[in-house]
């Protein structure tokens, strides 16, 4: 009888893996294909722009949703139903024929990976008693990280061999491993009284994220001045106003009162989305430069992210030790700000700039976020009131998604605008028989499709194209490292409230539980909701070292 418990427990954990695996790949391992996309599908700047953004609008949307559901209807069929839907649409992306096809199925596997999401800690800890979670919790860690620093590298490897449909296609069989294994050892399980959750406030927030998307990823065809971007915008500040207005008078709202009052959680969510609004452009923006301006494989772009991920992985695994000589503050702000130099830098590259620039830059990149990211995460739980750290962890993972969509959205805008100005002045130089071919070509410049220029303009065209491409892509990187410096001095002004204490100076407090194993990294933007022994949420750690909370 023990050993056949052991045994659901580790296929749980195998699923919950997996599962997470699905999740987390799908972003770099797109990244990687945006070009090949592009070419295939012939999708516009904005087009491309939402294959990226409509599945982290979609997480970001409906991960504090998916949680609340789960505990209301049972966990495992609300994850069985999501692992069917991520699979089924990632399906649907392999096989599209057109931009339109493939950004519905991509909302669809958001859909289904915000249910997944939000329930695979919650398997776990329903399969492990608390004392036995340390494990566990720190392998579904480990196997998030391998899937973010694999990502890109998978993804270059499938793009070398396969068609861009390659990288679609391998979550099926990953899907239905996870779904079997999930039918046969997954154990059904709800809250007796699961806390009330707030449609309208779900409602309210995810059509406003929407609407503000949508106008400014519309502006990367259009322009900031047109009628259609401008309504967008204004529209989903004023729902997002209603939603504001309504979560102060909901009875259950979406984000609890106390948790919305909490300095420590509002800020380090603020931090966390700025940066990860100038992550997201700094992956699309050097994705297609080097791609298609500096003409690289798939397979050299994918290797180059490892020069971000090993430092990242291993600052992170230094959190603990760094934790005692460094500050929460501190942490977070430098962290933001080495980044910030890295994304600087890297808008100085040139076609003829030596790889060893960009290697530097993606080092800096790696350090700053291995920094930011525990600590931010520590600060966030921090101060947590008892009983909303569920939400508190759910909402704060949802930020990374919601700064993912906005950020490619808006620095996709900026850097559009400044290539398509560019694009035009460099016009009236081409011949004059030209010229009005050189206007139509506009989308593919602004993608940074030279090459596609070039056939359609011809080879006096290909300077000016690259020339313009190159600015955009300057101007975008340089806001994005302006992001980052500002969430850097939120960091820095906003956390310093979070003092270290003596009983934190050599190691957790004394009753609470926390064991070394336990401190594992935040990677990017994942943790744990563990419950006590009565199966409530028990209480964070108030920490405010870098060290993983009890409710991480």
């Amino acid at each position: 009888m023990i050993q056949s418990a052991r045994r659901r427990q580790q296929l749980t954990l195998t699923a919950a893996c997996t599962a997470q695996v699905m999740i987390v790949l799908d972003v770099l391992i797109v990244s990687v294909a945006l070009p090949a996309l592009q070419h295939e599908l012939h999708l516009s700047p904005a087009e491309l722009e939402w294959v990226v953004s409509g599945y982290a609008l979609a997480l970001a949307a409906l991960i504090p949703l998916g949680g609340a559901l789960g505990d209301h209807f049972g966990r495992k069929r609300l994850f069985l139903a999501g692992v069917v839907l991520f699979t089924a649409a990632s399906i649907g992306c392999a096989v599209s024929v057109s931009g339109g096809m493939l950004i519905g199925f991509r909302v669809l596997q958001g859909v289904g990976g915000a249910v997944m999401s939000s329930l695979t800690l919650a398997l776990i800890s329903e399969a492990y008693p608390p004392e036995a979670r340390t494990g566990p919790i720190g392998l579904w860690a480990a196997v998030s990280g391998l899937a973010v620093a694999g990502g890109s590298v998978i993804g270059g490897v499938l793009l070398g061999l396969f068609p861009w449909s390659s990288i679609f296609w391998v979550n099926v069989p990953i899907g239905a491993v996870t779904l079997v294994i999930a039918i046969v050892a997954v154990a059904e399980s709800r809250e007796p009284v699961p806390r009330p959750f707030d449609s309208t406030g779900v409602a309210l927030s995810s059509a406003g994220l929407l609407l503000l998307t949508f106008g400014f990823v519309y502006s990367a065809d259009a322009s900031w001045h047109s009628p259609v971007a401008v309504s967008c915008i204004a529209a989903g500040v004023a729902v997002l106003a209603v939603f504001r207005a309504w979560e102060r008078r909901a009875t259950a709202p979406m984000i609890p009162r106390a948790l919305a009052q909490t300095r420590s959680f509002g800020l380090a969510a603020a931090v966390y989305l700025l940066a990860y609004l100038a992550f997201s452009g700094f992956i699309y923006y050097v994705t297609l430069f080097f791609q298609n301006i500096d003409r690289w494989s798939p397979l050299r772009t994918g290797l180059s992210w490892l020069f971000f991920c090993i430092p990242y992985f291993a600052v992170a695994r230094c959190a603990q030790s760094v934790g005692r000589r460094v500050t929460t503050s501190s942490a977070v702000g430098w962290g933001c700000l080495i980044a910030a130099a890295g994304v600087i830098g890297m808008s100085q590259q040139q076609t003829s700039t030596p790889f060893a620039w960009a290697a530097a830059c993606y080092i800096l990149v790696g350090v700053g976020f291995g920094l930011m990211v525990p600590a931010g995460s520590s600060a966030a739980m921090a101060e947590v009131p008892p009983g909303s750290s569920g939400i508190g962890s759910g909402l704060f993972n949802a930020c990374r998604q919601i700064g993912t969509a906005i950020g490619l959205a808006v620095l996709g805008s900026v850097g559009s605008s400044v290539i398509l100005a560019s694009w035009h002045r460099r016009v009236g130089s081409l011949p004059p028989g030209t010229r009005q071919r050189a206007a139509q070509a506009s989308a593919h410049v602004t993608g940074g499709q030279v090459h596609a220029v070039v056939a359609t303009v011809g080879q006096a065209a290909l300077r000016p194209a690259a020339a313009s491409f190159r600015s955009g892509f300057e101007v975008a990187l340089l806001a994005a490292g302006a992001i980052l410096a500002v969430a850097g001095v939120v960091g820095f002004r906003g956390l310093r409230h979070l003092r270290n204490r003596p009983d934190q100076r050599h190691g957790p407090r004394a009753g609470s539980g926390l064991g070394s194993e336990q401190r594992v990294p935040l990677l990017l933007g994942c943790w744990s909701s563990s419950r006590d022994q009565n199966g409530d949420h028990a209480a964070p750690v108030r920490c405010s070292r870098m060290m993983m909370p009890e409710k991480i």
